[in-house]
């Protein structure tokens, strides 16, 4: 199907129907021959003989059919239809299920929820609702007796309403008039109603879909209630081992001894690392003060001087050291004036042997000193080996008993674990249970409207039938009865047959209106309407802005376009997918586009999607122009990381139509609508740059999306309003018509720049 919008102040040629009749060329009769053929003249001479056999009764098929068909009660049909997705709100999910993906639904699933719309329990509840079992119509018995009814009964042809209950006669007829059906090749539910009352028909129509989804809220409210008391009643047996395990581990513990200390270890074990620890430095300190002593005694023992650190820091072998060079020092001077054998030189050095003696004696305590250090901490590693060794026994007396405190604490922490884990899922289904609106697995597209045309009887289809069958029944039987005749065997000796002159037969042409074709969801064009027709076309209620009512009192400093924007951005899902379609020039379309995702990027993600073509505007705000577009990635030469550019002046993304050239019919793709799809589960707003959608599938634009119309500024104001309920008719759920385009003053300044994710 093909969106066609026509212009004002054009005129669009409207397509003319025309039946070929066919023309009976002139034949030469066939005579008989002996072998037996067929005379078709003399069969067709005989049906024109016969004429009034086929005319009178057809024409008294026609009028009978046309009588019965008005005289039967008319019945008219309402539609509702429900989308099934299956999707669940992230945040009622379980916490075990929030990083899941859900697998979509099958055929199998789809066609479950079919037979849950036509199930009896919401039938008993949609005729207690709408009050059914009052109305005539779906109780026979209200109308009266009927004795052809009761006749035909007793002999075994109908049914007795008499034999039945109220309810099951309700029912039946309920039934009759309902009819629920998957959509092939998608998830919707179409609902269909009929009824005599064209209200009641549209009225019960949307009361089975909504007793649907109700039906559904309140399967899945009963399903959290019995969750929640089951895990009720296992919490409070849970509380009661949990309570038990832990009391076990803790009398174990007491009657063996197995206390905890710091670090979650016992104190038997903690006990021996310390000690450990404690024997470890002794040991070092025993084997540092042995090897100490023996390089003093070393130096002491080959005379070599005592550098030792222990030694030297000794303060009395400091007093003696500088003792020692004073003396040396006065040793030199008093060698330079006296000589060797002087009682003073004798004196010095006397002094001098004295003082290395002082120094080798201290130096020999300072080393019996560490002996005595090292003999101190053997006497400590001793002790403390002793200590280890007895808590070693202890503690591989007691591993035993660890063994079994550790498979009691184990069995105490699953029962703990299991415990607040029912606890959690307890206040999930507790918190499901109490609210008011549970998500159901669908949700209604498509709400029931009162419907003024009949769907029972069609009367066309039914007349023409009634009367070509009459038609055909009796030129048939003619024509039957003379070919019985023609072939019938004569007797001996009879005459020859006449010989009959050839006729042409005039042409019979049976003009014979088609069947109405009943149109589509979705329009394949949209004729113009005359002004004549305009005249009895009520203005509809738009919503601003508008061209029919534009807003003359907006605001000083909004425009209309920042308006709108606003108005999109606030209604958030419901205006996801926004289609910017006219009939101004492509330029215009595409400004408007780019100017309204420009302010909606302000307070939101959006991107621009371009079906029509490369424009310069787009390309000009693109930071990528050459940047492969929508037909490369239906060709599989692109991704869609390679397609989404950035716009130079705002946060907006875009996305374009392909590179120069490209072959448009690729646009017609079904995985352009799965693209569409998948941009709208990133971004929050998808804008759509159409143009005049001349040549772009209606259901790319029109499903679930709503339309943004740029006009040309001559318009006429009962065109735009005719306009509007033309683009409503063929699916948008809402359509706003501005009152102008937007010109590049118009154009809005970018916000920060941010950086695509």
């Amino acid at each position: 199907m093909r969106l066609a919008f026509w212009r004002a102040g054009k005129d669009k040629p409207v397509v003319q129907r025309a039946m070929a009749r066919p023309v009976a060329s002139a034949q030469k009769p066939l005579a008989a021959s002996d072998s037996g053929d067929l005379d078709l003249h003399a069969l067709g001479q005989a049906l024109m003989r016969r004429r009034s056999w086929i005319i009178v009764p057809t024409l008294l098929a026609l009028v009978l059919s046309l009588a019965a068909v008005n005289m039967i009660t008319p019945r008219y049909k309402s539609e509702a239809r429900i989308l099934v997705d299956g999707r669940e709100n992230v945040f009622l999910r379980p916490n075990g299920e929030r990083n899941e993906e859900r697998s979509a639904l099958d055929a199998e699933a789809v066609t479950s929820q079919v037979q849950l719309v036509q199930s009896r329990d919401l039938a008993r509840e949609i005729i207690k609702k709408n009050k059914l079992a009052e109305r005539p119509e779906f109780d026979p018995v209200l109308q009266g007796f009927s004795p052809l009814k009761s006749l035909l009964a007793l002999v075994g042809i109908g049914r007795d309403p008499f034999s039945l209950t109220p309810e099951e006669r309700v029912l039946e007829a309920y039934y009759e008039r309902f009819t629920a059906y998957a959509v092939d090749k998608s998830r919707v539910i179409v609902i269909e109603f009929q009824s005599r009352d064209p209200e009641l028909a549209e009225r019960v129509a949307n009361s089975i879909a909504e007793g649907y989804l109700v039906l559904q809220q309140d399967a899945r409210q009963q399903q959290a209630k019995s969750a929640s008391q089951w895990l009720s009643g296992e919490i409070e047996h849970l509380r009661k081992r949990v309570a038990e395990a832990e009391s076990r581990v803790e009398d174990f513990r007491s009657k063996s001894s197995l206390f905890v200390g710091t670090n979650n270890t016992t104190l038997s074990n903690q006990q021996m690392g310390e000690i450990n620890t404690q024997l470890n430095n002794a040991r070092a300190l025993r084997s540092d003060a042995e090897s100490k002593a023996r390089l003093i005694k070393e130096m002491l023992q080959s005379g070599k001087p005592i550098e030792a650190s222990e030694v030297l820091n000794s303060e009395l072998v400091r007093r003696l050291s500088e003792q020692r060079v004073t003396l040396r020092a006065q040793l030199a001077e008093q060698s330079s004036t006296l000589l060797g054998g002087h009682p003073r030189i004798k004196e010095l050095k006397a002094q001098l042997a004295d003082l290395d003696r002082q120094l080798r004696e201290e130096a020999g305590k300072v080393s019996r000193s560490l002996e005595n250090d090292a003999r101190i901490a053997g006497g400590r590693v001793e002790g403390l080996t002793a200590s280890l060794d007895q808590l070693k026994k202890q503690a591989s007396s007691t591993n035993g008993q660890d063994v079994q405190l550790r498979a009691l604490e184990r069995e105490a922490k699953a029962q703990r674990d299991l415990l607040e884990s029912y606890l959690a899922k307890y206040r999930e289904a507790n918190t499901r249970e109490n609210i008011e609106a549970a998500p159901a697995d669908g949700r209604i597209i498509s709400r029931a409207t009162v419907s003024n045309t009949p769907a029972y009887p069609k009367k066309l289809p039914i007349v023409l039938i009634a009367t070509l069958a009459t038609l055909l029944l009796t030129s048939g039987a003619i024509a039957t009865g003379e070919l019985l005749r023609m072939t019938a065997p004569r007797a001996l000796g009879a005459a020859s047959p006449e010989e009959i002159a050839p006729e042409i037969a005039p042409e019979i042409l049976l003009a014979s209106a088609p069947e109405p074709v009943r149109a589509p969801a979705i329009a394949p064009e949209l004729p113009v309407a005359n002004l004549a027709e305009a005249d009895h076309v009520s203005e509809p209620t738009l919503n601003e802005p508008h061209a029919d009512a534009p807003r003359m009192d907006a605001a000083a400093g909004d425009s209309e376009i920042e308006q709108l924007a606003d108005e999109l951005v606030g209604a958030a899902a419901a205006a996801r997918k926004v289609a910017v379609l006219g009939t101004a020039s492509s330029e215009s379309i595409t400004l408007t586009a780019l100017t309204l995702a420009r302010l909606m990027a302000q307070q939101a993600k959006v991107v621009v999607v371009d079906l029509v073509a490369s424009s310069p505007t787009m390309t000009a705000a693109s930071v990528d122009p050459v940047a492969p577009g929508l037909a490369e990635l239906m060709q599989g030469e692109a991704s869609f990381a390679q397609i989404i550019t950035k716009d130079r002046l705002s946060r907006v993304h875009l996305v374009s139509a392909g590179r120069p050239d490209f072959d448009r019919a690729q646009l017609q793709s079904p995985r352009l609508t799965l693209a569409i799809d998948a941009l709208l589960r990133v971004y929050d707003h998808v804008l759509l740059d159409a143009g005049t959608a001349s040549d772009l599938p209606a259901e790319l634009l029109t499903s679930q999306a709503r339309a943004v119309v740029v006009p040309e500024a001559s318009m006429a104001q009962d065109a735009r309003a005719l306009m509007c309920d033309q683009l409503k008719a063929v699916g948008f759920f809402e359509v706003t018509m501005l009152s102008k385009p937007c010109e590049s003053s118009d154009a809005v300044e970018a916000a920060p720049r941010v950086v695509a994710a």
